[in-house]
């Protein structure tokens, strides 16, 4: 019997399920493994993934395994089979950094820096690692560094964009964590949260090579018109050469340094339209390294799937990458696969067999407790019906109250991953 509408619940619940799976952390380092050749080793873990990523490495490191310090989600830092093997464990908060994120830096660059030269550092590195990792360029204050990182969100910027600033204001970033350390090897295992996998941008770049400069820095503010005397101050002097750059390619201080990317946006996708095909549901697109205003691909999908349900059997699109919400002045709690459902709800017409799930793979969407939504054409009526309005939500990015009414959120918690978004939008036989 070919699926459903009413089936469309199920589907996506199996849909997540085949993402987060294929973006296991503990699973993709062990996968990783084979190839790495480890002396004694100190290990260091950032980023939303950093609880499993540890855990794996140190089961595989064993004896090999000289010390470990592990930055990880307030929610993920108390589990005891770190504490268990001696490890380290710091929580730190994302995605604007706190006091206890700047004493977890700061534990991380002494391991970096007293690594001894006949021992290896293994960085297992994930998204949400930029915010572990602040430990501001002096005299920058973590004040300062929390107000540009709000500011360019709010306004539209790019992670590219973000972290260059970043990189150029901040002490761990742009390979500064690499070049520090007297290490025999530095051997970088990521989960990449970012896009085409920009080595430079994950994280910003703890362990490579960085392109950029103090001046490209300074554009991205002036870009985006942020005001941030502080730190605009300290790139100028920057841009004069009073800082010293960031390492750039061909530094022989990274010469030592190795990066892996063991699994990303592009793992979670594939498992994701393997798992539309397995519902007996045809996959009519799949496109990755989508970037952009969440609304305008929320439109576009919308439009696109609408087009094909009036064929007779059931078809999919899937989408991954990185959507983005300009914020700007406005009020409203959301985040950019709700902005983005809410946006192709408000498209769909009106008792069209189709729904649509964005899903942000870390389980937590912007500064909400939720990991996206899933709409159909019923779901607007369902918030009217509870008092509100969707164009209003719409338009001041206020769209989790909404889907939350017309119970349209997905709630996973953390997911101990972070590959980026997927969408998926089914239409199903009229």
């Amino acid at each position: 019997m070919p699926p459903t509408f009413s089936q469309h619940s199920a589907h996506f619940d199996a849909i997540r399920r085949a993402i987060l799976t294929a973006a296991d952390p503990h699973a993709a380092v062990e996968r990783a493994w084979p190839g790495i050749d480890l002396a004694q080793t100190r290990l260091i873990a950032f980023g939303k993934a950093s609880v499993p990523m540890a855990i794996a490495a140190v089961d595989l490191l064993g004896a090999r395994l000289a010390v470990g310090v592990v930055v990880a989600p307030p929610e993920l830092a108390t589990d005891p089979s770190l504490s268990a093997h001696g490890l380290e464990v710091f929580a730190a908060d994302h995605p604007l950094p706190t006091p206890r994120n700047i004493v977890a830096a700061q534990h991380v660059r002494q391991m970096a820096r007293l690594c001894p030269a006949d021992q290896d550092l293994l960085l297992l590195v994930s998204g949400g690692g930029s915010a572990h990792l602040t430990l501001p360029a002096p005299p920058l204050s973590l004040d300062d560094l929390a107000d540009v990182t709000n500011r360019l969100q709010r306004a539209g910027a790019t992670i590219h964009e973000l972290n260059t600033v970043r990189k150029h204001s901040e002490q761990l970033k742009g390979g500064r964590l690499a070049a520090m350390s007297p290490a025999r090897r530095v051997i970088a295992l990521i989960l990449s949260d970012v896009v085409g996998d920009p080595l430079d941008v994950i994280a910003s770049g703890p362990s490579v090579a960085d392109p950029t400069t103090f001046a490209d820095a300074l554009d991205v503010l002036t870009r985006h018109g942020v005001d941030a005397p502080a730190v605009r101050a300290f790139l100028e002097a920057g841009a004069r050469g009073d800082h010293p750059e960031t390492p750039k390619p061909g530094d022989p201080a990274l010469a030592r340094s190795h990066t892996h990317i063991i699994a990303s946006n592009t793992t979670a996708l594939d498992a994701a339209a393997a798992c539309v095909r397995s519902l007996g549901v045809r996959v009519h697109r799949i496109a990755s390294g989508v970037e952009g205003e969440a609304r305008a691909i929320g439109e576009r999908l919308a439009d696109e799937i609408a087009s094909i349900a009036h064929d007779q059997r059931p078809a999919a699109i899937v989408l991954g990458g990185e959507p983005t919400v300009n914020v700007g002045a406005a009020k409203g709690r959301g985040g950019p696969s709700q902005e983005l459902a809410l946006a192709a709800a408000c498209r769909l017409p009106p008792n069209a067999r189709v729904t649509i799930m964005a899903f942000s793979t870390d389980g937590r969407d912007g500064p909400t407790d939720a990991a996206g939504a899933v709409v159909a054409a019923d779901t607007l009526a369902r918030a009217r019906a509870r008092g509100h309005d969707p164009e209003r939500a719409l338009a001041s990015h206020d769209s989790h109250a909404l889907l939350d009414a017309a119970g349209a959120l997905i709630r996973t918690g953390p997911t101990g991953t972070n590959v980026n978004h997927v969408v998926c939008a089914i239409a199903y036989a009229q």
